[in-house]
């Protein structure tokens, strides 16, 4: 359940521009949820909280990684920018007092995705991808399937987020690539 400082605080520690990003993703994630028959309240209190590890100013994650004993793969460590998920799903336990496994993963998997991912990590990861401040060639499709068939969606955020990292020639995360062939193999089975 979302507490009142909750937005206090996620507002300090992220800033005023990423907290109005996690309050569209929170509003998303309802939609979604209530579209699909999820949760709606692991949705909202995800959503918020999704970006809790991504701390305003020059921080080092790989520092605040470590000081929280996150053991960090090679993917990972040359690729930055992925470790906010890791420290929000321990930030959301230590610091919200989040107990819920179900919710703290889609926090933690909200930037590669898994394999088996929950329908909850499904709503947070297109969420936080389609929310309506984002606005990048696709999105509109995207926003659209994600309210048809989630699954497609999926697969199709996650070829989306696969082909921004090749093209900017960076490591393609093996959750990511496993998330997508699990989907695949799901798809060809129905």
């Amino acid at each position: 359940m979302i507490k009142d400082w909750f937005y206090d605080k996620l507002k300090s520690d992220i800033g005023e521009g990423r907290y109005n990003h996690s309050l569209r993703v929170m509003e998303t994630s309802k939609d979604l949820a209530l579209r699909y028959g999820c949760s709606v309240e692991k949705a909202e209190l995800a959503g918020l909280l999704h970006d809790c590890g991504k701390f305003q100013g020059d921080i080092n994650l790989l520092k605040v990684a470590a000081d929280f004993d996150i053991i960090l793969d090679s993917v990972m460590e040359k690729n930055v920018q992925l470790v906010h998920s890791l420290i929000g799903a321990v930030l959301a336990e230590r610091e919200y007092g989040i107990e819920d496994k179900e919710v703290i993963d889609a926090i933690r998997y909200h930037t590669t995705g898994r394999e088996h991912m929950s329908l909850l990590d499904k709503i947070i990861y297109i969420a936080d991808l389609i929310e309506p401040g984002r606005d990048f060639p696709g999105v509109e499709e995207l926003r659209k399937l994600a309210y048809e068939d989630i699954d497609s969606c999926m697969l199709e955020a996650l070829d989306h987020t696969i082909e921004y990292v090749i093209q900017r020639k960076m490591l393609i995360h093996l959750d990511s690539v496993k998330a997508r062939n699990q989907l695949l193999i799901q798809k060809n089975i129905e």
